[in-house]
């Protein structure tokens, strides 16, 4: 059973979206550590079928997952309210250090990486797509 919450907008990024003109709803897959927010306009189950909003919550978990864990390293699944904290009992450190200066050069060696195998031969054909969509 998915649990679903209702808007909120008492934190920075909901009241940013909300700026916009979005709406967010946040669902609670079963055991997940924390709950995926979804960003949208319209009415957001009128306007998606079952089988994408059901695609698209478990590629978010997925990501959840693997690319946030300094975020959600919480060792058991969150209760029925969820209020995250680095002092809750069940949190531990990841250990993870970022170091700005690994993270430019790991930029700069995608871009090369682009230009060289993506940029440079399709270039024309690039061209021609992004000129015929301009017009």
């Amino acid at each position: 059973m998915l649990t679903c919450y209702a808007s909120h907008t008492n934190f920075l990024t909901g009241s940013y979206f909300e700026k916009m003109g979005m709406q967010v709803r946040f669902f609670m897959p079963p055991n997940s550590v924390a709950p995926l927010a979804f960003y949208f306009y319209g009415d957001l189950l009128d306007d998606y079928t079952n089988l994408e909003l059901i695609g698209t919550i478990s590629t978010m978990e997925t990501f959840q997952k693997i690319y946030r864990p300094e975020i959600y390293n919480a060792n058991s699944a969150a209760g029925n309210f969820y209020q995250p904290s680095l002092t809750n009992q069940d949190y531990s450190s990841t250990q993870i250090v970022y170091d700005r200066e690994e993270r430019s050069q790991l930029a700069v060696q995608q871009g090369k990486f682009a230009e060289e195998h993506f940029i440079k031969p399709y270039g024309s054909v690039l061209h021609r797509w992004t000129a015929s969509s301009a017009s």
